[in-house]
């Protein structure tokens, strides 16, 4: 067998970080050279970095890799709802604390479910930051929010203990293992840790709640929608957007529109589900790759 040289190895592991950020402890995975383009990578629900454990090995050797745990999720504190309000404005205030903490300056934003409202609104603060967006099932637009989201809905409408308690099932174990499972033809590429994983932190005495409060505070992104669309139209991030067609949470109703406002987006419909890192990751790395080098080199 071929001995492999310790020139071969990459010389950019990923280090696992915590650091206070506004009185939370957040936790982000690291990789890559500092004075790289930064490449800011945003989870969704239930999840944290943990979805980009493979992705981020391979941008790391041209990016200057970051992924962040919101708080509540994964590795990150989960202080207590009286203390810290878990809404959309507050993850993205501690996002955007973070990227002034890592001095990021330049920056292209990997946004997925959750990760795509608090992307957009920190894009919102820094419109000349931002040049560059990956969106994977992310939603931005109305058309996007379909079926799934009647009973979300319904609580928005009327956010009433009952209605509150008949989201509780969105928490639950086979809700989350559907979650990756849903629009996956071969269960066999998918690995049961990351449910598992999830599933632990969602257990956490409390977290129930918390989740629920960003169920209801999720309605607080769609009135921003045309601010979103404006930046979009305004700024034209160069946009890749790689998403998983079969997903019933964000289906692809909300990938179309998206060539409104960024008639240059670059749009690949995948044959998966919600978590499409988890078949396609290989895929969606070399399209990655590919998209940021040629956008690095439209720069030079």
């Amino acid at each position: 067998m071929a001995r492999v040289s310790t020139s071969a190895r990459t010389p950019y592991p990923v280090h696992y970080n915590t650091t206070r950020v506004n009185g939370v402890d957040v936790f982000y995975r690291e990789a890559g050279r500092p004075d790289a383009p930064a490449l800011l990578l945003l989870h969704g629900f239930p999840t944290s970095s943990n979805m980009f454990r493979n992705l981020i090995p391979r941008l790391a050797p041209s990016f200057h890799v970051v992924a962040p745990d919101f708080p509540g999720f994964g590795q990150s504190g989960m202080p207590d709802r009286g203390s810290f309000a878990y809404t959309f404005e507050n993850l993205t205030n501690v996002v955007d604390a973070l990227v002034d903490q890592l001095g990021l300056g330049t920056l292209s934003l990997y946004v997925m479910d959750y990760g795509a409202p608090v992307g957009y609104r920190l894009a919102l603060r820094r419109p000349e930051q931002v040049k560059a967006l990956i969106v994977q099932n992310g939603n931005a637009y109305d058309e996007g929010l379909r079926e799934f989201w009647d009973p979300i809905k319904k609580y928005w409408a009327d956010p009433s203990s009952e209605n509150r308690a008949a989201l509780h099932f969105l928490v639950e174990p086979k809700s989350t293992r559907w979650q990756y499972e849903n629009g996956v033809a071969d269960h066999t590429l998918l690995d049961p840790t990351t449910w598992l994983l999830d599933q632990v932190g969602l257990d956490r005495p409390g977290n129930r709640e918390i989740q629920m409060d960003l169920f209801y505070d999720y309605r607080t992104n769609v009135p921003l929608y045309p601010q979103f669309h404006a930046f979009f139209r305004k700024q034209q991030p160069a946009t890749l957007i790689v998403w998983g067609k079969n997903d019933f949470i964000f289906p692809p109703e909300g990938a179309g529109p998206y060539r409104r406002d960024l008639p240059n987006a670059e749009t690949h419909l995948l044959d998966t589900g919600h978590f499409a890192l988890e078949t396609h990751g290989e895929e969606i790395a070399g399209r990655i790759e590919a998209f940021l080098l040629k956008l690095k080199e439209r720069h030079r």
